[in-house]
């Protein structure tokens, strides 16, 4: 691609799901510290603006892809609408059918799209039954990063640096009094049960750090049957907290942004937190991190795994939405002591 003339802009398109939308943030961020004439806008839900809030020269756009954005003209009015922009080129770091008909709205104009290449067949060969070939993948990130190298921006991963720990609102500073105590996030649920630890030995790893009485631990979630478990289990024990649906996804940065060590499931808040450099400690059900869905920069002693030599058919699929006959309680394999050891390991060191 040919970058001559000034100040290349770049359109950055990824709309879900909040694990990928955050993956995306140490690969642009260091996009721009290596190219500092370029800008770079992200096209993303309104529910995941607030992450690249950490991020400068990055310009956010809400697709409202239930509404405004909906169907075919939808897509044609959000390209009507990102046209006056200019864009030198487009990186879609999703590869779906909106994105798909995007490229088609945006080939009209002639400008340079790449599509992440989501190694479907790998991924497939991976997490099928039957000769499974079982070795890790090309890394999401890493795949997020060729994108912009076939776009003429080569970038290399090893230089990425976490974003910048936030400021805490006076809000957060009444919710979450500061004492000596370390800072434990907690986010024990998933989108899919076979990659979430079962809450009973959730309240074990819990209960085992409060009797400490050093640490607060904190609560992540969302929805409102969340809401209500986690309110249970903060009553219940000494030093916990329940932050779901207390903080927009701005303040819930910020706290985040400011623990010592993130407990969380293959999941979204591990991202998250892994983007602010925060250690994290992740368990693993019937998906595996070989999958190239690992927290970035997070060393490979924090993933807690099921036994595969019992379970050998993890992973079963790449999101957890598949469980086997069998597999049902693949998570309780993983003992509560183990996860309270990687965290002591973390927050003793």
């Amino acid at each position: 691609m040919d970058k001559k003339g000034s100040n290349p802009h770049l359109l950055v398109i990824r709309l879900s799901a909040m694990g990928d939308v955050a993956m995306a943030v140490p690969v642009i961020g260091t996009l721009l510290k290596k190219y500092p004439e370029l800008h770079v806008t992200v096209l993303t839900k309104r529910p995941f603006l607030p992450i690249f809030e950490g991020l400068e020269r990055v310009n956010v756009l809400e697709a409202d892809v239930k509404k405004r954005h909906k169907g075919l003209m939808g897509l044609w009015q959000l390209y009507q609408e990102l046209k006056p922009f200019h864009f030198t080129a487009v990186a879609d770091l999703h590869n779906v059918l909106r994105s798909r008909i995007l490229k088609k709205y945006f080939a009209t104009s002639g400008v340079a799209f790449v599509q992440l290449d989501k190694g479907r067949k790998e991924k497939k060969a991976l997490t099928r039954a039957k000769n499974k070939d079982f070795r890790p993948l090309r890394t999401t990130v890493q795949r997020y990063a060729d994108v912009f190298a076939q776009l003429g921006f080569p970038i290399d991963m090893s230089d990425a640096k976490p974003l910048a720990r936030l400021p805490l609102s006076e809000k957060i500073l009444d919710l979450v009094h500061q004492d000596t105590k370390k800072w434990v996030g907690i986010a024990p649920f998933a989108a899919h049960s076979g990659k979430m630890y079962p809450l009973f030995l959730m309240e074990k790893v819990i209960k085992t750090l409060t009797d400490t009485d050093k640490y607060k631990i904190l609560l992540f979630g969302g929805g409102e049957q969340e809401v209500q478990q986690l309110e249970r289990i903060s009553a219940e024990y000494a030093n916990t907290q329940c932050m779901a649906g207390k903080l927009t996804l701005s303040e819930e940065l910020q706290l985040i942004s400011n623990l010592d060590v993130m407990l969380s499931m293959d999941s979204g808040n591990a991202h998250l937190a892994a983007n602010y450099g925060i250690p994290v400690v992740t368990l693993w059900g019937v998906t595996h991190p070989y999958a190239g869905f690992y927290p970035f920069h997070q060393p490979m002693e924090n993933a807690l795994l099921a036994d595969r030599e019992q379970y050998p058919l993890i992973p079963t699929s790449v999101y957890g939405n598949k469980v086997p006959k069998g597999y049902e309680n693949v998570m309780e394999n993983i003992d509560p002591q183990q996860v309270v050891d990687q965290l002591l390991k973390i927050l003793e060191a």
